[in-house]
This record gives C-alpha cells, sequence and structure tokens, in this order.
C-alpha cells in the first residue's frame, strides 16, 4: 500500500515571520492561522486560529534573544501537543544558546543542553536546524534532529564570483574544521587566524598561520555577532598581502556595533543567510535565503525522504 500522509501545516513564530512566509510559499502552502498575544507585562501566549489535531506541523522560529523567542517556541510547542497535532517538528534556524555546549570554565551551565531538554520536555518528537555552533549538540536531543548545511547555499554563490586564487580561511582554531570542509568544494588551501581572547567578545591577540599572499581570501564561520573577530581578522590578512577578503558566515547575530564595524572593516562583503532577521541599510552585506532548502526538508521529512541529499552541491 502506498504511504499514507497526515496533513502538513506551517506556523511561525513572531522573530521570523518574514522567513517563514518565505518557506511556506516555496513549500507551497500558506503559513497556518497562530496568534500570538501578550498580557501587558510582557507574558506571551500563543494559540491557534485553526485546528490542527491529527496534524503533522511545523512550528517555524529561530531563537536569538532566546530569553523571549524561546520561551515563545516552547509555549507554541506545548499549545500544538494540547491541541493533539500528530507530529510535531520545531523548525529553528538559528540554535540559539549552541555556543554554551560545554563547561568550558567552572560553575556554568550547559545552555544547549538546557535548550535541548526543555524542547523535548514541550513536546517538540523533532527538530531542524542549520549549521550548529557545534554539531555535536545533535546527541544533547534523545529526538531526531535534522541538521542542515548551509554550504548548498554558499558555494554557488561564492563559486559565482569567480575568484581567481581562492583560498579559504577560519577565524580561529576552533573554526578550521568547518573552513576545511567548506575548502574541498573549491580544492581551495586553508589559512588559519590564530586568536587568543581576554573575554567574551573581546580579543587580545591574533597572528595568521598560513600563506595569503596575493589570495583571495573567503572568512568561515557559523556566527558572525560583534564582527570584531572578522574585522580584526580581515586587516590582519590585507596587512599580510592578500588581495582581497571575503566573509562567509551563516547566522547574522549582529549585536552592539557590529554594523558600523562591518562598515569600517577591510570586508570587501559579509555573506550571511536569514536564519536571523538582517538589516539591510549595510551595501557589504549580502543575505541568501534558506527558505527553499527549509521547504525542500519538510517535504523530505513529511515523505520520509532523505535529508542528506539536500546537501549535495
Amino acid at each position: 500500500m502506498p504511504l499514507q500522509f497526515n496533513t502538513v501545516k506551517l506556523f511561525s513564530g513572531s522573530r521570523t515571520q518574514v522567513l517563514s512566509e518565505r518557506i511556506a510559499k516555496s513549500y507551497g502552502r500558506p503559513l497556518g492561522d497562530l496568534v500570538i498575544s501578550r498580557f501587558s507585562d510582557g507574558e506571551i501566549q500563543p494559540y491557534f486560529n485553526e485546528s490542527v489535531r491529527g496534524c503533522d506541523i511545523f512550528l517555524i522560529q529561530s531563537t536569538c534573544q532566546p530569553n523571549d523567542n524561546l520561551i515563545e517556541l516552547l509555549m507554541m510547542i506545548d499549545a500544538a501537543r494540547r491541541a493533539s497535532a500528530h507530529y510535531i517538528t520545531a523548525v529553528i534556524p538559528y540554535f540559539g544558546l549552541a555556543r554554551q555546549d560545554r563547561k568550558d570554565k567552572p560553575r556554568v551551565s550547559i545552555g544547549s543542553k538546557l535548550v535541548a531538554n526543555l524542547l523535548t520536555a514541550a513536546g517538540a518528537d523533532r527538530v531542524m536546524t542549520m549549521d550548529l555552533h557545534a554539531s555535536q549538540i545533535q546527541g544533547f536531543f534523545d529526538i531526531p534532529v535534522d541538521h542542515l548545511d548551509a554550504s548548498v547555499i554558499f558555494v554557488p554563490y561564492i563559486k559565482s564570483l569567480g575568484l581567481e586564487n581562492l583560498t579559504i580561511a577560519s577565524p580561529d582554531m576552533g573554526g578550521s574544521y568547518r573552513a576545511r570542509t567548506f575548502a574541498k568544494f573549491f580544492n581551495a588551501e586553508v589559512v588559519i587566524c590564530d586568536k587568543r581572547r581576554k573575554r567574551a567578545n573581546e580579543i587580545e591577540s591574533m597572528s595568521i598561520i598560513g600563506d595569503v599572499t596575493g589570495q583571495d581570501i573567503v572568512l568561515m564561520d557559523d556566527i558572525v555577532d560583534t564582527a570584531g573577530t572578522l574585522s580584526k581578522a580581515a586587516s590582519l590578512i590585507m596587512e599580510n598581502g592578500a588581495r582581497s577578503v571575503r566573509a562567509v558566515c551563516t547566522h547574522a547575530v549582529l549585536s552592539g556595533n557590529a554594523y558600523e564595524t562591518i562598515e569600517k572593516s577591510a570586508l570587501l562583503e559579509l555573506i550571511v543567510t536569514d536564519s536571523i532577521p538582517v538589516k539591510t541599510e549595510s551595501n557589504k552585506i549580502k543575505v541568501l535565503s534558506t527558505a527553499d532548502l527549509f521547504a525542500k526538508a519538510i517535504a523530505n521529512v513529511n515523505e520520509h525522504g532523505s535529508i542528506s541529499a539536500l546537501f549535495k552541491v
């Protein structure tokens, strides 16, 4: 007998409304009617304005600024479970608190493990996300995790630039594996910027491992937050004789003075995705959409197809 599929419904949290509309359009189905009401003190109350009983539902919400957006997502999941949804997938384009994936000092929380526990306790049956800060965060879950790879979005764009002497760079030692994986798509060399931090978001020193002379450098990272590391790395790379420097970062957190830092930096271009809403006033920031990738992944999950097949460039 042919497989029987339940009705699929897509809903958006308040943080990723624009991206959710793009995903729904690519998927070929309008977003469902979900209302996020707020009490005067800021307390959130989501409710579904349509039946989800027996449906396979996908709740789309990035958890940047997690104090609000994570709680909203958890309550959306809880509301769906209590409304008798058949299968609940939390689609989290940007997984907040992913940088807190281990005890790097005494007496700290492992935030990403806590988030995994909360999502499961709320009633999520599956999580779909993209470019986690550390891939092993998938192991914090006891439910399926679909970990999408944004390389399928970035590689065609970088190839379209026609860079003659392409070299991939990592802005720190921790990102060297990510940079080497990305470099394989171009058969390119890899250089590493070795940085030392005084504390979070504050760099003490930086040096380059490898030769960048005459090269078109593409810095590769998963998150750009204050843009301090990228700016310092770009300046150092140009000072060491590179011909040009760009950066590719999946998640544009861009906090503090990040936009100003990018404008003043030696970067020709910062290439990001729309996993987090990005202001568009900067001419240096190029935003690539993840909508088609997530729409295809949602379709494959619903039809019991392969997710890894989507990662072929």
